[in-house]
């Protein structure tokens, strides 16, 4: 018997959604500090036979943590313990920011989905990146084999004009992608006034080109680098991304972030509208997600890395993502919902399916 569904509606169903998080998130922190995690690692690690190799890095597991979860580092061996192959850390910025105005999280319990518009609050690149640095330097002594992986997210600081946005991205770039094992521009977040502008293909050309320049440049190696892209964008626009990421070689593209949709939702419209503007997250994005990953595939066959997120509750939705071409799978949302032992749970019955 499932026992957190239960505690989840007793415990933080009522509470404020991101202070539901907080907490939770500091109860995974704290099992990490006080030697429970270690020891919880050795039940929720994922079999050998789930390992899966991108971009010339070799992961535990195909399934990781999606950026937003850890938007700056805090967590990063702890969330590990629980199973994750690899964590993204992020989205973060070139300076600290507050994000918006509270209250800027919100859950639709009945669609097991989340509406944010946390507009990327974080410490910044500088405060940031020793967290990462040690942290990955704790998973190398930890694993003797295949360690976890840590993936960095970098977003738009909101107060830098769209002008100048490509040396804010070099901000963050210079700082993290020397702890980074993999780098993830984000243009698709909608909290961030004009940032979805950049997925035009005129203006991630050169933002792209820049960052995995810099990104190389400051860590003395290949950075492999990713995009981020909307489930908002037309086919076209996501055929134009894919063919620009096929030209300037880059590493991977992740698809996709939230979606700015409201459409097909059980809970009553006076409540979604209530909650305001923001990104919608979870089970109603199932589709539209997996959508976007099978024609990324069309165009782009096996040559770059392919990530889906978006929906993604089970074991069954990952190999559904796995089968449509991608490498790499990540959660968040479900993770609100399912609890710390989500993601060993997937592993689990990942491994149970691959036994001959």
């Amino acid at each position: 018997m499932r026992v957190y569904p239960t505690f989840f509606r007793l415990a933080f169903s009522w509470m404020d959604a991101e202070r539901a998080h907080k907490i939770g998130f500091k109860g995974i922190r704290l099992a990490h500090r006080s030697g429970a995690g270690k020891v919880l690692a050795t039940l929720t690690a994922p079999a050998p036979s789930l390992q899966t190799t991108a971009f010339g890095i070799t992961f535990p597991s195909p399934f990781g943590l999606a950026a937003g979860f850890d938007k700056e580092g805090h967590g990063i061996e702890a969330l590990t313990e629980l199973g994750f192959g690899h964590v993204e850390v992020g989205t973060i910025t070139g300076q600290a920011q507050p994000g918006n105005e509270k209250p800027r999280l919100f859950r639709l319990v009945e669609d097991r989905a989340v509406i944010n518009r946390m507009g990327f609050n974080n410490d910044g690149a500088t405060a940031v990146a020793p967290r990462l640095k040690a942290a990955r330097a704790a998973l190398q002594r930890q694993h003797r084999g295949v360690r976890p992986v840590i993936g960095v997210n970098i977003g738009k600081t909101k107060t830098v004009e769209l002008a100048d946005a490509v040396e804010d991205y070099l901000v963050s770039a210079r700082s993290l992608a020397p702890a980074a094992d993999y780098l993830v521009v984000n243009v698709s977040s909608p909290n961030t006034p004009g940032l979805r502008l950049l997925q035009d293909v005129e203006s991630l050309r050169p933002l792209l080109t820049a960052v995995g320049q810099e990104a190389d440049r400051s860590a003395g190696r290949h950075v492999p680098l990713l995009v981020k892209i909307a489930p908002d964008l037309s086919d076209e626009d996501i055929d134009d991304v894919a063919r620009l990421a096929l030209d300037l070689k880059l590493d991977g593209i992740i698809a996709t972030n939230t979606t700015i949709a409201r459409s097909g939702l059980s809970t009553p419209a006076e409540e979604v509208e209530k909650c305001g503007a923001g990104g919608l997250s979870g089970a109603p994005l199932k589709q539209r997600s997996l959508d976007v990953l099978r024609r990324l595939k069309q165009v782009t066959g096996d040559a770059l890395t392919l990530v889906a997120v978006g929906g993604v509750e089970t074991a069954q939705d990952v190999q559904d993502r796995l089968d449509a071409g991608a490498t790499l799978v990540q959660g968040y949302t479900a993770f609100l919902y399912e609890g710390p032992f989500w993601a060993a749970r997937i592993n689990r019955e990942l491994a149970k399916s691959r036994r001959p």
